[in-house]
């Protein structure tokens, strides 16, 4: 029987807990919003910080999965591109009001689905959940990962 790779098990694990449709598409929405709100916050504090932070996710992205790895590589350099055009002054401010709003999402989503967050059992779940979302789209393009 072959050996289940860790990035399956982690998805299997994290879609226990996000069944619901409604709380799906919530996390389809919240879910790369919170990425960019959080390399906003990061990047409020200096570029470099945001930067490092993403170089440190692709190192782990990588290891679980190279497909899923370059997904995340272009996301983020997306957002790293659109925060560095952005008026600096209105990153701060912006970041925290809709970091909180999709993080209210989330936990309405997880109401919904009466099951607590993944992240509360493993922090792990912090850097799967977008590879939750990616997945979708992968499976859809019908792109391995």
């Amino acid at each position: 029987m072959p050996q289940s790779r860790t990035i399956d098990a982690l998805l299997a694990k994290y879609s226990e807990s996000h069944l619901h449709p409604t709380n799906e598409l919530i996390h389809f929405i919240c879910v790369p919003v919170i990425m960019f709100t959080l390399l906003g916050l990061l990047w409020a504090i200096h570029p470099g910080v945001a930067l490092g932070f993403s170089i440190a996710a692709m190192v782990y992205y990588f290891r679980l999965s190279k497909p899923f790895a370059v997904g995340m590589l272009l996301m983020a350099a997306l957002m790293l591109s659109i925060l560095a055009v952005l008026p600096q002054a209105t990153i701060l401010p912006l970041s925290v009001a809709v970091f909180v709003l999709a993080w209210i999402g989330q936990f309405i989503g997880h109401k919904i689905e009466g099951k607590k967050p993944s992240f509360l059992e493993d922090l792990r779940f912090l850097l799967i959940g977008p590879l939750f979302v990616l997945s979708f789209l992968y499976r859809r393009l019908h792109l391995a990962y």
